[in-house]
């Protein structure tokens, strides 16, 4: 099942809006948060209706069955797990249209017992992320009357697993520091490219898994800042920016951590794409009420009757909105959670008669990354890594950088 392009359109652009709110390293997932929005902008009126209709960017009226159409989708694809859940104590009724459009086993019962429930929740979430998340993001008190939530895995191993060794940048940030690293070598040259955005170039590796996921790594100008490079990560996605791959990019420092070089060698050999990186793992809480406007959330959060006619009979408010999300990226492949609830001898002088074309690629300081599905460009998740792995001698052997 594919989704529809007004509805890629629309969570990629929360992502690049949440994306300009970040700060430092995190990880984060539009995707688990945009089908919750839109449950509740179906059932929402008046203001907060319309705050909203605007985060998730299509009409109230067609976010319901957006949101299932996007949920079905993801269930569909290799790769990623997508998971909805609600849960309501027994004396809360719902409007049949608006529960209708939810999945038949998704309605569970909150007991009353914040203990109990903050239990069946938890081993919810774990479930749901084959155990990448533990925990609900929420914490289930006496007067917790709803909670809906939803829950993102996905797992992908690389078509061609990377190398691992160390690496020892000699400037940025991470000067000095001993890290564990990544290398690769490739003939693919268009894997790699140079994206012109108005804040500066980017350079934008894919690196591609086995499930159409792929993950983009993203080394902007070390002048901009982590949400202008996760903006033009979004950008291009979106077709707004233009790319220059590999294979046309000219001699010299052509992009952020990028050089196409030539040397001699004994024989002729294809040009071909080096790449050296560390890997990284991180992990994210998200309180989305610390942003109500960028989630459409500030009037759904006051406690005043009015907000949710369409879910329930009964006056409705948002106490509470997180986000609990991870991301693993290694020398076999990637991982990556949401629940949301809202790495020759020669003999003798050899005679150097031909040129050979190496493009070298160093991702030596903190870079962008968003995990995608190949054929519809959705970010299924999106971050910016800045305390990579440190290296560990006795786990791998070999080293460059």
């Amino acid at each position: 099942m594919r989704v529809a392009n007004a509805t890629v359109r629309a969570v990629n652009g929360l992502t690049a809006r949440w994306a300009a709110t970040t700060g430092g390293g995190t990880v984060f997932s539009a995707v688990g948060v945009w089908p919750l929005l839109a449950l509740l902008a179906d059932g929402a009126a008046g203001s907060a209706r319309a705050e909203l209709e605007e985060a998730v960017g299509v009409p109230a009226d067609d976010a319901a069955p957006a949101a299932r159409e996007l949920l079905a989708a993801l269930g569909s694809m290799r790769g990623p797990q997508a998971a909805l859940g609600l849960w309501t104590v027994r004396t809360l009724e719902l409007r049949e249209e608006w529960q209708a459009g939810l999945p038949a086993d998704a309605h569970g019962v909150l007991t009353g017992d914040p203990e109990a429930d903050g239990a069946a929740l938890d081993a919810w979430a774990a479930k749901r992320t084959g155990g990448l998340i533990e925990r609900m993001p929420v914490t289930v008190t006496p007067d917790t009357e709803i909670v809906l939530a939803s829950a993102l895995a996905l797992r992908t191993r690389w078509l061609k697993p990377f190398e691992e060794g160390h690496l020892t940048p000699e400037a940025g940030p991470w000067e000095g520091r001993e890290l564990a690293g990544l290398w690769r070598h490739s003939a693919l040259l268009d894997r790699i490219g140079v994206a012109d955005t108005p804040d500066g170039h980017v350079t934008e590796l894919k690196v591609l898994g086995d499930t159409a996921v792929d993950v983009h790594l993203l080394l902007g100008e070390e002048s901009m800042t982590p949400q202008q490079v996760l903006g033009a990560g979004a950008g291009v996605l979106a077709r707004r920016h233009p790319v220059t791959p590999g294979s046309h990019l000219p001699y010299g420092e052509v992009g952020p951590g990028l050089d196409v070089v030539r040397e001699r060698t004994t024989l002729p050999e294809p040009p071909t794409l080096d790449v050296t990186l560390p890997p990284y793992a991180v992990t994210s809480e998200h309180d989305l009420l610390e942003r109500p406007q960028l989630f459409g959330l500030t009037t759904a959060a006051r406690p005043v009757p009015g907000h949710f006619p369409g879910v329930s009979p009964r006056p409705l408010c948002v106490e509470s909105a997180r986000q609990s999300a991870l991301a693993r990226f290694d020398a076999r492949g990637f991982e990556a959670a949401a629940v949301t609830a809202l790495g020759g001898t020669a003999a003798g002088i050899p005679e150097l008669r031909w040129l050979r074309t190496t493009v070298r690629a160093v991702f030596d300081r903190p870079f962008g990354f968003l995990a995608v599905h190949r054929h519809t460009r959705l970010a299924l998740a999106a971050g910016w890594v800045t305390d990579p792995e440190p290296f560990r001698e006795d786990e791998v052997i070999g080293t460059y950088g």
